[in-house]
């Protein structure tokens, strides 16, 4: 690709909420690119990702596949577990303080974690640094001068600090150190580009870029990415909130999760999880927005798509001849797998306990909706005893035999 290709595939999907600020970034991409031409290296890219949690959806994944897009490109690519900044974790998007976690939950995390992310990115091509590495090593002088070329004015600005301070509730001097620590994080690396979420735009545009700026190095490059919806294609992914596809999941729970999501977030979940380059995705939002494709067929061809991008071709194909099966020619589904029913559980304990739904609330909002049968029958009370041995099924994909 030539350089200008190069910027309209990495500033895909991205997302800053002022159009001249994506301009900025967008032009000063293409000039760095321009001069490490000249200077015969390459850009220097790292995303920072704290394990605060072992279980990933592909909402999480969404910075991996932009990481994959510069490795792609022949960029260096480095992978940052924040060991350190993940014991204060990000205050970003949130309303109230967030769980401190000890090293040894952050380690036993981060292992899990940087597995998981192979699924998306080239482990031949990928650094994995740990931010204690210079976090750790820094004085108390050292962090209050870095403090110093900030105001508290400019964290109180901020949406979830404001609300907080408006509503009375508690905002922790440590969680001011969190931009700090990541503006620092860049400037360890001599980082040219860095990406992140829309959640990361005072991080990564202020904190960073300041930060750079005042230890002498020219200021990173900020690739902000939109946030993935869920499954409902409105609310942010969350596993919380069961609007989630898991990462290790199966290939056909995948693809059918995503022809779950509604016609209007396909666009979205195109530009933020497909390996699709821009002129694939100008074909495939053409195509529905003339109609000259029908939404179940484009549907069809993006759940493959993602499908093969966390597993494989062979294993998408696979998945979708299993939907085509299960809902095209309506077959029930055969349980393959067992559980064996204990005394005195109830319909909510059995789903829960079989790995059928990932949370209580999940489970009471599919017998509510009527999503949840045994043997046909629609279970309609999720505090009943479970009524008897058979083939318990929740929504079109996933069964179990209760033995």
């Amino acid at each position: 690709m030539n350089i200008d290709e190069q910027v309209e595939l990495l500033m895909q999907g991205t997302e800053y909420g002022d159009e001249q600020l994506k301009r900025t970034m967008a032009d000063e991409l293409r000039l760095r690119l321009v001069e490490i031409e000249k200077e015969g290296r390459k850009l220097r890219v790292y995303c920072g990702y704290d394990p605060r949690t072992s279980d990933l959806h592909i909402g999480h994944t969404v910075t991996m596949r932009k990481l994959r897009q510069f490795q792609d490109l022949g960029h260096e690519v480095t992978f940052l577990i924040g060991t350190y900044t993940s014991l204060i974790g990000d205050p970003s998007d949130k309303d109230k303080l967030r769980p401190l976690l000890t090293p040894e939950q952050v380690t036993q995390n981060a292992n899990s974690y940087s597995e998981q992310a192979f699924r998306v990115l080239d482990r031949k091509k990928t650094k994995i640094r740990y931010n204690a590495e210079w976090l750790s090593e820094l004085t108390f002088a050292e962090v209050i001068r870095l403090a110093s070329n900030f105001t508290i004015q400019q964290f109180l600005t901020r949406e979830n600090f404001r609300l907080r301070w408006e509503h009375g509730d508690a905002i922790h001097l440590h969680e001011t150190f969190y931009a700090i620590m990541q503006g620092y994080d860049a400037y360890a690396m001599k980082t040219d580009v860095q990406v992140g979420g829309t959640d990361q735009l005072f991080n990564i545009i202020t904190a960073a870029r300041k930060v750079m700026t005042f230890m002498g190095e020219k200021p990173n490059i900020g690739i902000i990415m939109g946030i993935l919806p869920g499954t409902d294609g409105v609310v942010k992914m969350s596993k919380s909130l069961g609007n989630h596809i898991p990462l290790n999941s199966t290939p056909e729970d995948m693809y059918g999760k995503v022809m779950s999501i509604p016609d209007s977030a396909m666009g979205l979940f195109a530009r933020l999880v497909t390996r699709w380059l821009p002129r694939d995705i100008e074909e495939f939002e053409s195509g529905l927005n003339s109609s000259s494709v029908h939404p179940r067929d484009a549907k069809m061809k993006l759940a493959r798509e993602i499908t093969a991008t966390y597993y494989n071709e062979k294993e998408a194909d696979a998945a979708q001849e299993t939907f085509k099966s299960l809902f095209q020619q309506r077959k029930t589904p055969e349980a393959t797998l067992e559980y064996s029913l204990q005394s005195g559980q109830s319909v909510i304990d059995v789903l829960l306990l079989a790995g059928l739904v990932s949370s209580k609330s999940e489970g009471r909002r599919m017998v509510e909706q009527k999503g949840v049968k045994l043997d046909g029958e629609t279970l309609l009370d999720f505090d009943a005893a479970f009524p008897h041995p058979g083939v318990l099924q929740v929504g079109k994909r996933r069964s179990v035999r209760v033995v």
